[in-house]
């Protein structure tokens, strides 16, 4: 998995997304309880920000979500 400016990611109750991704640091926001939710900005080196990420998984983009086509099988 690669991570990404804008991806949200959901890990217990708390929810992380990504602000400014650059080649070593990231730069997230942390929000308890919703992701609507006002939040605290950190910056961590990329190494700091996967561990944080270690049992945590990846909140789809539901604008992505809906601009896959869909497929039928037959």
């Amino acid at each position: 998995m690669k991570l990404q400016q804008g991806q949200l990611w959901k890990k217990d109750d708390d929810y992380l997304r990504i602000i400014h991704w650059e080649r070593l640091a990231i730069e997230y926001k942390l929000m308890h309880g919703s992701p609507d939710r006002k939040g605290s900005m950190h910056r961590v080196s990329k190494k700091e920000f996967c561990r944080l990420l270690k049992g945590a998984e990846l909140v789809p983009n539901v604008k992505e979500a809906e601009d896959e086509p869909l497929v039928e099988e037959a």
